[in-house]
């Protein structure tokens, strides 16, 4: 499973926009070719406002986000937004507690599911490259991701 697989799976599901960061869509640069995805049917909210459930992530940010150490050749990061009971199950602590268990995870480990190494604290989750032994489980991610966003739309309009 690499970006493009992603890209594909989410893009085919009601609803969702799909938005990678260019120089030209006016993106920092340390966001360039990393993937934003969202829940709005309409595609109308500015990309500003929209919330995203998920996100490729394909380069470390300096000085900010670098424990997964995305800059290894062939290497990027789906991060996925699950939930508090989601992720207390998924890594074994609530998402509250994300920095009293950062030493115990390794953020660079592929394949793996793990706290997200920033977000950890608002219930999000990463896979490093998702093969064989994650795919299938971060499709359904993915989907859950999208229903939870759909109820959020729902309720704000």
């Amino acid at each position: 499973m690499d970006e493009n697989d992603i890209i594909a799976f989410v893009s085919d599901l009601p609803g969702v926009v799909v938005d990678t960061a260019t120089e030209e869509s006016g993106a920092p640069e340390a966001a360039w070719g990393d993937t934003f995805i969202f829940y709005d049917p309409d595609d109308s909210a500015p990309t500003y406002r929209r919330y995203p459930f998920a996100t490729i992530v394909v380069s470390d940010y300096p000085g900010f986000d670098t424990a997964s150490d995305l800059n290894r050749p062939g290497i990027f990061r789906l991060n996925i937004f699950v939930g508090s009971s989601m992720y207390e199950d998924l890594v074994g602590h609530p998402a509250d507690q994300h920095a009293e268990h950062l030493s115990e995870f390794d953020f660079t480990g592929v394949d793996r599911i793990l706290p997200h190494p920033v977000y950890g604290s608002q219930a999000w989750v990463s896979i490093l490259n998702p093969g064989e032994a994650t795919a299938e489980q971060a499709r359904s991610l993915l989907l859950d991701a999208r229903e939870k966003a759909v109820r959020r739309y729902d309720r704000r309009h």
